[in-house]
């Protein structure tokens, strides 16, 4: 079983991206699962939200241009929330540890994760070097995938899209995300272009790493 994550700031495409992959692999003949980290790995995700409305205040739900929201949730940086953040992104690391286990007992080819301990992560102040270890822990203890996504985007077009988080938010966590695809060696960027071109980039590199001839897939017909 292949595991393939996409990670991202609000508004860079990841469920677009995420969508032509899914599609494209489901007719090709792969077996697979998607599963979305906030609500399929994520410990106490409803309780979390809940706390977390209730505590800093602010929007809830998805925003759209439409409808633009002001949420207040990963964008409060204050060190008590940090220190708060260090024991659930604990917790979830270990908790996908088992969520990908109980996938490897399935007869799935593919498991596809809407958002990773990445995006979590990435919420975390990386200049200091306590962070840094905290991080690398983490790494180390969840499951490495064999494909890791950044879907990079220009922020200011990203909150155009989804208006949730201040744009000054997600320019710091932008850059968050891009230092961590350093920190973790592991994690392959899209860079920002047309919607067609990040396909094909997707495709190349779940390509690169599953070839046709791997006999892991050999049964699954070649993919167009």
């Amino acid at each position: 079983m292949k595991i393939i994550t996409f990670s991202g700031i609000d508004g860079a495409g990841k469920s677009t991206q995420i969508g032509v992959l899914e599609a494209w692999l489901r007719q090709a003949g792969f077996r697979l699962n998607l599963l979305t980290f906030w609500d399929n790995v994520v410990m106490f995700s409803r309780f979390r939200e809940f706390m977390s409305h209730k505590t800093f205040g602010g929007d809830q739900g998805i925003g759209s241009p439409e409808k633009p929201l002001h949420r207040r949730d990963k964008n409060v940086t204050a060190w008590p929330v940090t220190a708060l953040r260090f024991c659930l992104y604990f917790a979830d690391a270990v908790n996908t540890r088992v969520v990908v286990r109980r996938a490897r007992k399935s007869d799935i080819d593919v498991l596809i994760f809407d958002r990773y301990i990445y995006d979590e992560l990435a919420n975390l102040p990386l200049h200091h070097w306590s962070v840094r270890t905290f991080i690398k822990l983490m790494l180390a203890i969840a499951p490495r995938p064999d494909v890791s996504y950044l879907i990079d985007a220009e922020p200011v077009a990203a909150f155009a899209r989804k208006p949730e988080y201040p744009l000054e938010f997600l320019r710091k966590n932008r850059y968050c995300y891009l230092a961590l695809s350093r920190l973790s060696g592991n994690i392959t960027v899209i860079e920002p272009q047309s919607v067609e071109a990040m396909e094909l980039k997707v495709r190349e590199t779940f390509l690169q790493t599953v070839p046709e001839s791997n006999p892991e897939v050999s049964g699954i017909p070649a993919l167009q």
